[in-house]
């Protein structure tokens, strides 16, 4: 299944959503030179190369930055307030993901270890995948 906006396909990214709705968490690699991408690209700034494997990354990390949000805004009616937004740097590359805390927030800090699993976020009428981190 591809998202899709109003207007189409999603862009360059398509891969990562299919990949999260069945389950994992795909991230794009350059074929010619390894550079990995996170936002994925077309085409590789580092080579000019046009071509990507995609390949499946366990969804562990630490937390490079976070933040609580107090006060209700439009998208995240699904989520009781407060909740915590956290960037995570991977362990097993160099990427940056953000999801929600789920779970107790005792020992979260910048560099505390996380994990992740995959869940469905409600975005309007639709469900969409996401990512929640828990502290390891």
């Amino acid at each position: 299944m591809s998202y899709q906006s109003a207007t189409g396909p999603i862009g360059a990214e398509g891969r990562y959503w299919d990949a999260l709705q069945e389950g994992r968490l795909e991230l794009p690699r350059c074929t010619g030179c390894g550079q990995w991408h996170w936002p994925a690209v077309w085409r590789c700034g580092a080579c000019g190369g046009w071509d990507h494997e995609w390949v499946e990354q366990p969804i562990k990390g630490e937390v490079f930055t976070y933040t609580r949000t107090h006060h209700p805004f439009g998208g995240a009616e699904a989520f009781t307030k407060p909740f915590s937004t956290l960037v995570v740097t991977l362990k097993s590359v160099p990427i940056r993901l953000v999801g929600v805390l789920e779970g107790d927030e005792t020992g979260l800090r910048i560099g505390a270890p996380v994990t992740g699993t995959i869940a469905r976020t409600a975005f309007g009428d639709a469900q969409i995948p996401a990512l929640r981190w828990s502290l390891a």
